[in-house]
């Protein structure tokens, strides 16, 4: 389909990127299950970081504990984390992506991008970027298409794997109006449940709640954010301003569950100075803390907290192990993260996602 050139959003999505890199270096991975996690040992405490397609029709799927899928499938390949061999494919996934003829590449992540063009045939460009990228890496992906950031996320499902997709403003409510609102980028599971109980379950009529029905219950940005999901509305403009990180944080999950006071704050002190000698790299003051705490068996409690900006390592050390007295005693913890943030500059990109009112 062809006629005046105008623009368009692609979403790029590589498929099973994770596990695609790996069968890569291992070519007789391919068509078998395999799982990528921790230390590629299900014994230990980890989580499944990918899973390969074949993976995926056992039920397995990321977050998942690493000992849970290993029970799914017990065949199944289990290969450690290597987070510098992803890093090195993808940055030559995105450099592929923007020296396509006058794309505008917003990365997301290691695996996927927006990607703004001016074409009177998407279509045919997505095609030749997908083959682009299939010749620099050997990595396949999909792409959606479509006339806003979120239609052109949301449209990358129906690609998969290894295809295209087109939702606008014209097919929205035609492909999606009859899908449950968890379909929908940015409502998770909780979200979906409270507009359930609010007698809206399907896009199409999320799309045409009423305001106070919905500001009521989410509030008045977020719930007609909502609504604006359930149209596929909102922003059309990709943005390649460099991202900035708005924060650090390090975790980690302990092989065998920690009770000892002194040991806790060990740890946390350790992760702390992981984190701040990060923050040191950027050269930016802190600004808030956080602390995740998972309590065995798996009950997760996170605390945040805003202090004065400070680049005195001591001081934030100080106000963080207040954080860190907030923890139950004599209750074992399997999990503890640390995060700072970071003030932001001037011209950095906006820190919402690029669903909520764009950057």
């Amino acid at each position: 389909m062809t006629g005046t050139p105008r623009s368009w959003v692609l979403h790029v999505d590589l498929d099973q990127f994770i596990a695609a890199v790996e069968v890569l270096r291992r070519p007789e991975l391919a068509g078998k299950p395999v799982i990528v996690g921790g230390r590629g040992d299900p014994t230990e405490r980890a989580v499944v970081s990918t899973a390969s397609y074949e993976a995926r029709e056992f039920g397995v799927g990321s977050g998942m504990p690493l000992r849970i899928a290993a029970r799914k499938i017990p065949d199944a390949v289990i290969l450690p984390v290597d987070a510098p061999a992803y890093l090195h494919a993808s940055e030559t996934v995105m450099a592929t992506l923007r020296a396509q003829p006058g794309a505008v590449v917003q990365v997301l992540g290691w695996d996927e991008a927006f990607v703004g063009v001016e074409t009177d045939d998407p279509e045919g460009y997505a095609r030749r970027m997908q083959q682009a990228v299939l010749d620099a890496t050997r990595l396949h992906c999909s792409i959606g298409i479509g006339d806003t950031l979120v239609r052109a996320k949301v449209a990358t499902g129906f690609g998969k794997p290894r295809g295209t997709f087109r939702l606008t403003a014209e097919n929205w409510l035609e492909v999606m109006g009859g899908r449950p609102t968890i379909d929908l980028w940015g409502v998770g599971s909780k979200v979906s449940k409270r507009l359930a109980a609010l007698g809206i379950r399907t896009v199409s009529e999320l799309a045409v709640a009423e305001d106070d029905v919905l500001t009521t219950e989410f509030g008045p940005r977020m719930g007609l954010w909502y609504r604006q999901l359930g149209r596929g509305d909102g922003s059309a403009v990709v943005d390649d301003t460099p991202w900035v990180a708005r924060g650090h944080s390090k975790e980690t999950t302990f092989q065998t569950n920690i009770v000892d006071p002194a040991e806790i704050e060990a740890a946390a002190r350790h992760l702390l100075d992981q984190v701040l000698d990060e923050v040191a790299a950027d050269e930016r003051p802190v600004v808030g803390l956080g602390l995740k705490v998972r309590y065995a068996p798996f009950l997760t409690k996170t605390f945040t907290k805003k202090i004065p900006s400070t680049s005195d390592r001591d001081t934030v050390i100080a106000r963080a192990m207040e954080l860190v007295a907030k923890i139950e005693p004599d209750r074992p913890i399997r999990l503890l993260g640390m995060r700072a943030e970071m003030s932001m500059p001037e011209d950095a990109r906006e820190g919402h996602t690029p669903t909520r009112g764009g950057w």
